[in-house]
C-alpha cells in the first residue's frame, strides 16, 4: 500500500476538453488545482480569456484555477497528478515531466506498436509509482458544467484509489473505487472501437436493431479480452465498461460515434479526421486492440470489422454482412 494520505493539491497534465473538465471538478471538490498545457501560447490565451476556446468554448475557468505551461510549476507540491493526454501521446509526454506524485491516468486506448495499456506505459516510464486509472461514462462538457456524473478510480493501491475517490468526488460527481484497473482500462479502450461500429451502422441506415446487437456483442468481446489480460468480467458490466459503452454508442457528443456515423454515410476517414481538432482515440486503438487480443488468443470480430473499415479493406455494409454470416453458435 502506498503512503498516500489524501489530496490538498492536484496537478492536471493535459489541457484538452477532458483535462480541463477534470481540473474544474478537482477545484469544485476543494483541491488547489493547476492545469498544465503543453503549448505556452495556449496556456497564456487560456489565462487571459479564462476559457479553453479550442476545446470547451464558453466554459468559464475560475481565477483560482492555475494554468501554466511549466510542468514543474504545475506539479509543485501536488499530492496527486491526473494524466490526461491521449494514449498515443502518453509515452512521449512522460519524459517531459519532473518527478510525479501518485497519479491517475485518464486516457483510454491501446498504444499503437507496443500494444500497451495506459498504466503499462506509465509503469514502464515511472517504475514503482503509485498509480491508477480514472474511467467512466463522462462527456467532458457535462462534467465541466457540474451536471450529475459518475466514474471509477481503479488501482491495485487501496489507499490511492480510496483517497482519490473520496477527495475528487462532489455533489455532482460520484467516484467509486475499484481494484481491477485492467478491466477498467480494457473497457475504456474497447468501447471507442465499438462506438465507431455503432455509429457506422446508423450512418449507413442499417437500423437500431443492428446497433443494439453490436453494442451487446461488443460488450462480450470486451469481457473476453479483460479476463484474458487478468481483469474480471464483472468489471466490464460496470461504469468503466457497460456504462461508458452505452454513452459512447448513443451520445451525439461522442467523437468515436460521430466518426463512425460519417463513415457509414460514405465519407472518407482522412477527410473526417482533417476537420477535427481533437483525437478520436478509437481510430488508432482498433488495430492495436485487435493485435493485443490476438496475442492472448481472444477473438474480437467486431473490432476486426472496424479495423477493416478504417483501413479501407471493406465498406460498412460489407463488414456488417460478414458479421451476420458468421457461423451460428451459442450466446456466450
Amino acid at each position: 500500500m502506498s503512503p498516500f494520505h489524501g489530496i490538498g493539491r492536484v496537478a492536471v497534465i493535459g489541457a484538452g476538453a477532458w483535462g480541463t473538465a477534470l481540473a474544474l471538478q478537482a477545484l469544485r471538490a476543494g483541491a488547489a488545482t493547476a492545469l498544465w498545457a503543453r503549448d505556452p501560447d495556449r496556456a497564456l490565451a487560456m489565462r487571459a480569456a479564462r476559457e479553453n476556446a479550442a476545446h470547451l468554448p464558453g466554459q468559464l475557468l475560475p481565477a483560482e484555477l492555475r494554468i501554466t505551461a511549466d510542468a514543474e510549476e504545475a506539479l509543485e507540491g501536488a499530492d496527486l497528478a491526473l494524466l490526461v493526454v491521449p494514449c498515443q501521446h502518453l509515452a512521449g509526454m512522460l519524459p517531459r515531466l519532473p518527478a510525479l506524485p501518485p497519479s491517475l491516468v485518464a486516457a483510454k486506448g491501446v498504444e499503437h506498436g507496443t500494444l500497451r495499456l495506459p498504466l503499462e506505459i506509465l509503469a514502464d516510464a515511472r517504475p514503482g509509482l503509485p498509480a491508477g486509472v480514472l474511467s467512466g461514462p463522462n462527456f467532458a462538457r457535462e462534467v465541466a458544467q457540474g451536471l450529475p456524473a459518475a466514474a471509477v478510480v481503479a488501482s491495485l493501491d487501496e489507499a490511492l484509489r480510496q483517497g482519490a475517490a473520496a477527495s475528487l468526488s462532489s455533489g455532482g460527481f460520484r467516484l467509486y473505487d475499484h481494484d481491477d484497473p485492467v478491466g477498467a482500462e480494457v473497457g475504456g479502450a474497447a468501447k471507442n472501437v465499438i462506438a465507431i461500429a455503432a455509429g457506422a451502422v446508423i450512418g449507413a441506415g442499417l437500423g437500431e436493431n443492428a446497433r443494439a446487437a453490436l453494442v451487446t456483442r461488443g460488450l462480450a468481446e470486451i469481457a473476453r479480452l479483460a479476463v484474458a489480460l487478468g481483469g474480471r468480467a464483472e468489471t466490464v458490466a460496470g461504469l468503466s465498461g457497460l456504462g461508458d459503452l452505452l454513452l459512447t454508442c448513443t451520445g451525439g457528443s461522442s467523437r468515436n460515434f460521430s466518426l463512425g456515423l460519417a463513415l457509414g454515410q460514405g465519407r472518407h476517414l482522412a477527410a473526417i479526421l482533417a476537420e477535427r481538432n481533437s483525437v478520436t482515440e478509437g481510430v488508432a486503438t482498433a488495430p492495436a486492440l485487435l493485435a493485443r487480443a490476438a496475442a492472448v488468443g481472444v477473438e474480437m470480430p467486431i473490432t476486426a470489422a472496424v479495423a477493416d473499415v478504417l483501413e479501407g479493406r471493406m465498406d460498412v455494409v460489407g463488414a456488417v454482412e460478414q458479421l451476420m454470416n458468421r457461423p451460428l453458435r451459442q450466446e456466450v
